[in-house]
């Protein structure tokens, strides 16, 4: 890969020391879950505490995807063409206002069971093809972006470094559920806020301060509005995001795990909020890198999806650059496990009991929950392998939830 660093084995160790601390950290929420069953596994026993689900929910979504997306598509098309911000973060406060309560006032467990509800199980069994796809392609995005940025900095194989991030969110989702994600979550996000600020702020510096790369960002002719000819399609793509980011069920599990409506409404817009003050660093990131002289550094016409990390690499020094990885390693982990949780527990709650075990009971659906985490883990990890952009990945994962799923939902919930 253009620019791939050679091994470093103290970024190696510094991340290799990180997911032992979040396995382990993970892993003590085990008991927790298993007193709660199913309930606890899938929902945190619907006791999460509101300043713990805001953070875990705004972990989910700042998610590698999320910000190396955002770095990529403001380096290679400007602010006006890094949506995903700010559409991400408005379908969270409109989920709050008109979805959230609803879901949550009635009681569901998934985000399929008002299909369940109103159109039959078999027909929520067949919505939950495209939940399921959306959710891998989720994952893979996100898997994809820390495994080229781990290329960059530290010199890790792609490969390897996919597997292994992959089979450590794995590991202590599996073993502890949602209890598990929320508290990794909330050290995951402080390292990601502090790791992506502090680059940030040091990248901007080498190139002369934030009026000189702004400078340089305006005269590269990319800070402008589309052309007249493209607002249809830059609208069609912010709905796309404003709306497809809320029939997913890695949201409503948030949402739904919280103790009451009120509570729902409030997590999902204060999530909505700090989601879109976490992408201002990245953004920050892009304008950075349209102001450097790549190739006085040894690189030649740098890919814009590998902006973030080539401005790490180059633009700070090695501790900040370490610190920025290790940002980007607990973004992916906070997203690479709700999403994985999200699809498996969709799979034991909306096909396998209602199709398979009608009578089943929740301690075997735990453990149909902890086996489809592993089959799901394993198929985005495939699908990682094998992909380009983390950006167009990350559209087509809204493009089917959207199309296919928030149609479903509004009928679902407000058509009589």
């Amino acid at each position: 890969m253009d620019g791939a660093a050679a091994l470093d084995w103290t970024a190696v160790a510094a991340i290799a020391g990180l997911y032992l601390f979040l396995y382990l950290l993970g892993s003590r929420a085990a008991r927790r879950a298993e007193r709660a069953g199913f309930a606890g596994m899938a929902l945190a026993g619907r006791s999460l505490p509101l300043g713990l689900g805001v953070l875990t929910m705004t972990a989910t979504w700042v998610g590698g995807g999320y910000v190396n997306g955002t770095a990529e598509a403001t380096y290679g098309g400007g602010l006006w063409q890094a949506q995903a911000p700010w559409g991400y973060a408005l379908s969270l406060v409109l989920g709050g206002l008109w979805f959230a309560p609803t879901m949550r006032r009635r009681g569901f467990t998934t985000m399929l069971d008002p299909f369940e509800q109103r159109y039959g199980r078999e027909a929520a069994a067949l919505l939950y093809l495209p939940a399921l796809t959306g959710e891998l392609f989720w994952t893979a995005a996100i898997l994809v972006a820390l495994g080229a940025t781990f290329e960059v900095i530290a010199g890790i194989p792609f490969a390897p470094a996919v597997v292994l991030s992959a089979g450590v969110a794995i590991a202590y989702t599996a073993r502890s559920g949602l209890w598990a994600v929320a508290i990794t979550d909330v050290v995951q996000m402080v390292l990601l806020f502090i790791g992506l600020w502090l680059a940030a702020t040091v990248a901007v510096g080498e190139v002369g301060g934030v009026e000189a790369a702004w400078a340089s960002y305006s005269a590269n002719d990319v800070s402008g509005p589309p052309a007249a000819g493209s607002w249809l399609a830059w609208w069609d793509s912010a709905l796309l995001l404003i709306f497809g980011g809320i029939p997913w069920h890695v949201y409503f599990q948030r949402v739904l795990a919280t103790t009451g409506p009120a509570a729902a409404r409030r997590l999902s817009i204060w999530a909505g909020a700090l989601s879109l003050l976490v992408a201002v660093p990245a953004l920050a990131i892009g304008v950075i890198g349209t102001a450097v002289d790549w190739n006085a550094l040894g690189v030649s016409d740098p890919d814009a999806a590998m902006i973030l990390p080539l401005v790490l690499r180059h633009l700070t020094p090695p501790f900040v650059a370490l610190l920025g990885l290790g940002a980007l390693a607990a973004a992916v982990m906070s997203s690479v496990d709700s999403s994985i949780l999200s699809a498996s527990s969709m799979a034991a709650r909306n096909v396998y009991r209602p199709l398979v075990r009608p009578a089943a009971t929740s301690a075997e659906l735990t453990r149909v929950v902890r086996r489809v985490i592993v089959i799901v883990g394993c198929g985005a990890t495939l699908v990682a392998l094998n992909v380009q952009s983390v950006y167009a990945l990350w559209f087509l994962c809204s493009d089917l939830v959207y199309c296919i799923l928030f149609p479903q939902l509004v009928c679902a919930l407000y058509d009589r």
